[in-house]
């Protein structure tokens, strides 16, 4: 069994993949605006948040049913199981930004947990360890 990752790597990783969602988001901004010619999307837009809510979910699942997003391969960390289930990997997600929204409880709780897990790790069922 391999060793649970602690909390600074996670963190690191964490940090690391802002900015391929930068850039997704980026992109996702220019396919919002494209049919619009242009025109700027109105501040707090509730259909342009969602839409970038889909997207960081997009990276983030399909970067975890691989078992690891661009951050967690630069700080050698994994997800486990591999192959999550959808569901799974939605309530990883939605949980993770309750946690984060908690004032980053969800993810500080690593430091309490014998397996060093956040709240999005132990309402999906996933670890993420050490390579």
């Amino acid at each position: 069994m391999s060793a649970p990752a602690s909390l600074w790597r996670r963190v690191a990783a964490g940090v690391y993949d802002l900015f391929p969602l930068a850039a997704l988001w980026m992109l996702a901004g220019l396919l919002w605006i494209a049919p619009t010619g242009g025109r700027a999307v109105p501040p707090g837009d509730p259909l342009f948040r969602a839409w970038l809510l889909v997207v960081a979910f997009a990276y983030y699942a399909i970067s975890w049913r691989g078992g690891q997003t661009i951050g967690m391969r630069a700080w050698k960390i994994h997800v486990e199981p591999a192959r999550v289930p959808w569901a799974r990997l939605a309530v990883r997600f939605a949980v993770a930004l309750v946690g984060l929204a908690a004032a980053g409880a969800g993810i500080w709780w690593a430091l309490l947990d014998p397996e060093r897990r956040c709240w999005h790790d132990i309402a999906a069922g996933t670890r993420v360890v050490r390579r």
